[in-house]
């Protein structure tokens, strides 16, 4: 598994972090050196300046060990031999770089740190009072130590930064479905809105446009008409309700009355042929099966949007509806009316087609429309079972 790149997870440095870094450097190189001090003044006199003039280049370098951690932190752990006041700059170039976590480099900077520290002991004046075994696991436990420190400061930077790169991206996933799920809902209302106010209020336009034309009519039959107007306006302002209140139960559920089914297509078929359209309704689905509510309120849908516009664009076209299939082959369903004939003042977005295909797809089925032979033609194909 291929890591991810330790500069992408390790914190940048302020004045702070640097600041207690090289006070901890400091005093690690003051404590090595400190023994060796007074024997370097006397005995070896340029080995004491060497000593402070290196150790001061290694804080220098050290400072660049984020740019070029490998380059800063051999060249640092070969000045071992020829400074004691360095150890801290140097501890801290391999402890930097062992945060990384690559194999080789650790392994070649632990190997090329227990060398050099060897050769320490050769030119520094230090006490050769302690056995070689104890100098040797002391240097080993010193080493193995500050690698293994890097190791787990790295680990950790990295795990955090996991954690916290999860955690965005679960935020960020959260408000994408969030902003989908509102989308689609709003989708979802617009399109119930349009089937089943789009119909009533079609109704009220043809017979208020039928007032507007029809001159003859006695107040008895005005009467009547302005009747029908109102009857379909306040079925209008239910249905709206209906789709209002999904919109205020909390739960989600319908606070009205249920949804329509496949039965109710034949008393929308009435209703329509009741306000003077020439319909024609042919259903051959078998009467042994029960339709599907989800399809069946589909299939509502499309009838009353395709009688809807037939009404609204050719009002004085015949209009003639199929629906056929069966469980094995699905369900068709075929809406044909003349092309425009007559006058007609009733608006249209062209938003209907849009939903309702969009309500097709959603059923696992498909809606076309165009001209054909002079007709207007909507088809649409449903599953049986969605």
């Amino acid at each position: 598994m291929e890591r991810d790149d330790p500069s992408r997870y390790q914190p940048r440095l302020r004045w702070p972090g640097h600041a207690w870094r090289y006070a901890l450097a400091l005093t690690i190189g003051l404590v090595a050196w400190v023994p060796v001090m007074e024997a370097q003044a006397t005995e070896r006199p340029l080995l004491f300046w060497v000593d402070l003039l290196v150790g001061l280049l290694a804080f220098v370098l050290v400072a660049f060990r984020r740019r070029w951690p490998m380059p800063v932190a051999v060249v640092a752990v070969l000045l071992t031999p020829l400074s004691s006041l360095g150890a801290g700059a140097i501890t801290l170039a391999t402890v930097s770089l062992a945060t990384r976590r690559r194999w080789w480099q650790v392994i070649t900077i632990g190997i090329l740190s227990l060398a050099t520290t060897w050769v320490y002991y050769q030119v520094q004046p230090v006490s050769d009072s302690d056995p070689v075994w104890l100098i040797s696991t002391f240097t080993v436990a010193a080493v193995s130590g500050s690698l293994a420190w890097g190791m787990f400061i790295g680990s950790r930077r990295e795990l955090l930064w996991t954690l916290r790169q999860r955690a965005e991206e679960a935020e960020a996933e959260r408000d994408l479905r969030a902003t989908q799920a509102r989308s689609n809902e709003r989708e979802r209302i617009a399109r119930e809105m349009h089937d089943v106010l789009a119909h009533r209020i079609s109704q009220i336009s043809m017979h208020a446009n039928a007032l507007t034309f029809r001159e003859d009519l006695s107040a008895d039959e005005m009467r009547d008409s302005v009747r029908v107007i109102q009857d379909k306006a306040h079925e209008a302002l239910t249905d709206l309700r209906g789709v209002l209140g999904v919109l205020r139960d909390g739960t989600g559920a319908p606070m009205t009355g249920p949804q329509p089914t496949y039965a109710d297509v034949a008393g929308l078929v009435a209703e329509v042929s009741a306000a003077g359209g020439q319909v024609t309704y042919d259903a051959a689905l078998p009467d042994d099966a029960a339709v599907p509510d989800a399809v069946g309120r589909t299939i509502f849908r499309i009838v009353q949007e395709g009688t809807t516009n037939a009404r609204k664009h050719a009002p004085a076209a015949a209009i003639r509806i199929a629906v056929s299939g069966s469980p094995a082959e699905g369900i068709d369903v075929e809406i044909r009316n003349g092309l425009r004939f007559g006058p007609t003042s009733t608006p249209g977005a062209g938003l209907g087609l849009v939903g309702l295909t969009e309500r097709a797809e959603l059923a696992g089925g498909w809606l076309t429309h165009g001209t054909e032979n002079g007709a207007f033609v909507l088809r649409a194909w449903l599953p049986w079972a969605t």
